[in-house]
C-alpha cells in the first residue's frame, strides 16, 4: 500500500508555475487581480449605489415616479451582482482550489523553514554552551594546577623551614 506523500513533497499546481506575481501579492495587487477576474461584481455594485443615490435624490425632490424607477434599478443591480458572484464562483472555482492548495503548501514550507531555523538556533546555542563549558573546565583545571604548585612550594618551604628556621639550622651547623 502506498503511503501518502507529505505536503512538502507535492508539486506546485501546474497552471501557476513560473508566475511568482500570482503567488506573492499584497492587498492592493490582490484587489486588482480580483477586479480583473470578476469585473461584473464591481459593476453591479456601482449600478446599485447609483440607483440608491438616484432614489434618494428623487425622494428629496418629490418625484415618486423617478424614485420608483430607481428602486427597481437598485433591485436589478443587486440581482445582477448576485448572479455575477454565483457565475464567477462556478467559473473560478478550480483556480480557487489551486490557490488554496498553493497557500497550504506555502504555509507548510514556511513552518518547516521556521522549524529549521529554530533547530539551527538551538544547535548554535548548544555549541556555544559546550565551548563555554570546555573553556571553564580548562580555566578550572589551570587554577587547580596553580593551587597544587602553590601548595607544593609551601610544603617544600615548610620542610626547609622559613628564614628563621634556616638561620637556626645554620647556627646549629656552625656550632657543631
Amino acid at each position: 500500500m502506498e503511503q501518502p506523500s507529505s505536503p512538502l513533497e507535492k508539486e506546485l499546481p501546474s497552471s501557476f508555475q513560473g508566475n511568482r506575481d500570482f503567488y506573492e501579492e499584497n492587498r492592493l495587487q490582490k484587489l486588482g487581480r480580483k477586479l480583473k477576474e470578476e469585473p461584473l461584481i464591481p459593476l453591479g455594485c456601482a449600478v446599485t449605489c447609483w440607483a440608491f443615490w438616484g432614489a434618494t435624490k428623487s425622494i428629496r425632490s418629490g418625484n415618486s415616479y423617478r424614485a420608483q424607477q430607481m428602486f427597481r434599478m437598485r433591485l436589478y443591480g443587486q440581482t445582477f451582482t448576485v448572479v455575477a458572484m454565483v457565475g464567477g464562483s462556478y467559473y473560478y472555482n478550480s483556480d480557487r482550489i489551486l490557490r488554496k492548495e498553493y497557500n497550504d503548501l506555502m504555509e507548510a514550507r514556511k513552518a518547516q523553514e521556521k522549524r529549521d531555523a529554530w533547530i539551527k538556533e538551538l544547535e548554535a546555542r548548544d555549541r556555544e554552551e559546550t565551548d563555554w563549558r570546555e573553556k571553564m573546565a580548562k580555566v578550572t583545571e589551570k587554577r587547580e594546577e596553580e593551587a597544587r604548585v602553590r601548595r607544593a612550594r609551601e610544603e617544600e618551604k615548610e620542610r626547609e623551614g622559613g628564614p628563621i628556621a634556616k638561620a637556626v639550622k645554620k647556627l646549629r651547623e656552625g656550632v657543631q
